[in-house]
């Protein structure tokens, strides 16, 4: 006999197992589920659950209250968005490269010392809408070392000095798959991209103490606490050869202090190596810190050109990107980690990036079978589709692991880029859950706030969330339901991370982690959707955010 500790109530319960909502009553023993009743049926349940419990039974009666499974964050750079959201760090778009230097010298008098660090920039959003250059930064910042990440966070806008720090004069050569920009006189012009700007970041972020990054990821925590979400995969972004961002150590103490609100999913980076995740893989079994698998990135982005296409970009025709990892390279490793059993999650966001991992995954499938039940293989991001791929992340069992507000991260980007005949097959999600493939929603973070609210606004209008622009929303043939973004949002992103048999529904035998709403998700209109209010976060029974708690504080 299992013993309920724990009966949480609403009359407006999503399940995640159809479109309903309806009055429920969940019975949790531990850190589980184990019964699902009607609130008709509590008054014959309730006796007994609490004469099994001998009289300890705790009974969390949310009224009317909108309760939903823990939003899952299917895609973030836990450690880029714990530090850029600390006081270690600020963030901002700028309106332009001198409103962003300005800003600069104000975040200065925060931190007089060392290291300067920003994120967000987006020199396409700026008026002008110009590549910014070291020069700015010199006339502010003659003597201390800056470093400005941009918003897609493939892009380093640094001055001469951090430049001097970093070892790179006019005679460095950019490692494969990254650059150095230069002017039309061949001098640097402290614009540092792909590869190249992931491998300097460990530098860079070298001057901040183990203890300042704990506390940086505790107060990321409480921001995810706060949005409702109780699971996120930390997706690495690589820095060199053998070292990425996943600070596991970080986790894993805090896991020990008790200081772990949220469950992590570790994806280090896919390598011909692959020991580091497979010690991760085994020291890491418990139910909120675990390493499902790998990621690997295989281009760019589109605002930057390095995205991979098939043919040409439209606003610069010399060009369609290319892959930041050779195709030969990146089928092998793929083929070994699937000899092994191993589901491999890759950044692709041109066609051509997508139809070659697509190639890969089948033949790795035709090779050596399915996964394990359970695991997937995914895409992340997917923008750019070419019209026969659509269809075959279905086929193939590829999650589509996307970020619904980047949709209008760059307002006519698209047409601008891709022309009018490829833009009808970007970001298509009503396409995709047609045609039958599992979508897992997140937000890229830093690239966009972990906004849970945002997501799904964004998803079901295709509007951007905060000038809710366009009217009617862009591409509005591939909107989606509410219920389905719900779904994408929960029980789609633990499928990504290998655990959509525990995790992302209501129901018997899965982790009791909720997210409780002052309005229901499914029902409201559109409008009201980003002005609900999360009232509560349980991760597996225990209450990790309440806002009646945080209002009295």
């Amino acid at each position: 006999m299992v013993m309920v500790d724990q009966v949480f109530l609403s009359q407006r319960v999503f399940t995640g197992l159809d479109n309903e909502v309806r009055p429920l009553a969940m019975a949790v023993a531990g850190d589980r589920i184990v019964e699902v009743v009607e609130l008709s049926d509590l008054a014959e349940k309730l006796p007994v659950w609490e004469a099994e419990s001998g009289g300890r039974l705790s009974v969390v009666d949310f009224g009317d209250a909108f309760v939903a499974p823990g939003f899952h964050d299917s895609h973030v750079h836990f450690f880029h968005s714990a530090v850029y959201s600390s006081p270690l760090a600020t963030t901002f778009l700028g309106e332009n490269e001198q409103d962003c230097v300005n800003r600069m010298v104000a975040f200065a008098k925060t931190r007089p010392e060392g290291w300067l660090l920003a994120q967000g920039w987006r020199q396409y959003r700026w008026d002008p809408p110009v590549m910014p250059t070291k020069a700015s930064l010199d006339a502010a910042f003659p003597d201390r070392p800056v470093a400005l990440y941009s918003g897609d966070a493939h892009t380093l806008w640094l001055n001469s000095v951090a430049l001097a720090e970093l070892g790179i004069d006019e005679d460095s050569v950019a490692p494969e798959g990254g650059y150095y920009s230069r002017d039309e006189q061949g001098e640097l012009t402290g614009i540092v991209g792909e590869v190249a700007a992931m491998e300097l970041m460990p530098r860079i972020m070298n001057a901040f103490s183990d203890d300042e990054i704990a506390d940086a990821y505790q107060g990321f925590l409480a921001t995810l606490a706060k949005n409702g979400i109780t699971s996120v995969c930390d997706m690495s972004l690589m820095a060199s050869p053998g070292l990425d961002f996943i600070r596991d150590d970080i986790h894993a103490r805090l896991l020990g202090e008790g200081r772990l609100t949220a469950r992590i999913h570790l994806f280090p980076t896919l390598l011909d190596d692959q020991g580091r995740f497979e010690a991760m893989r085994r020291d890491y079994c418990d139910p909120r810190l675990q390493a499902p698998g790998f990621k690997q990135f295989f281009d760019g982005v589109s605002s930057a050109h390095t995205a991979w296409l098939t043919e040409p970009y439209t606003s610069d025709p010399s060009t369609v990107g290319r892959p930041s990892v050779d195709p030969c390279i990146m089928r092998k490793r793929v083929l070994a980690a699937a000899e092994k059993g191993y589901p491999v999650r890759i950044h692709a966001i041109g066609d051509a990036a997508i139809h070659c991992a697509l190639d890969i995954f089948e033949e790795a499938r035709d090779v050596y079978g399915p996964l394990p039940e359970g695991l997937h293989n995914c895409i992340e991001h997917l923008e750019n589709f070419l019209p026969q791929d659509v269809e075959r992340l279905a086929k193939l069992d590829v999650v589509a692991a996307v970020q619904p507000p980047h949709m209008t991260l760059d307002p006519g980007g698209p047409e601008r880029d891709l022309g009018p005949d490829r833009v009808p097959y970007m970001w298509p999600f009503r396409m995709l859950l047609d045609d039958g493939a599992t979508l897992a929603f997140g937000t890229d973070s830093p690239v966009v706030a972990p906004n849970s609210l945002d997501v799904l606004y964004s998803a079901v209008t295709r509007q951007d969330p905060a000038s809710h622009a366009p009217c009617g929303g862009w591409l509005p043939q591939q909107r989606i339901m509410r219920a389905e973004a719900l779904r994408a949002y929960t029980h789609g992103s633990a499928a990504a991370a290998g655990r959509a048999d525990e995790l992302g529904l209501v129901a018997p035998g899965y982790l009791a982690d909720l997210v409780v709403l002052d309005t229901d998700l499914v029902a409201c209109a559109d409008d009201e959707l980003q002005n609900a209010r999360v009232l509560a976060t349980v991760l597996g029974g225990e209450t990790v955010y309440s806002a009646a708690e945080t209002a009295l504080q």
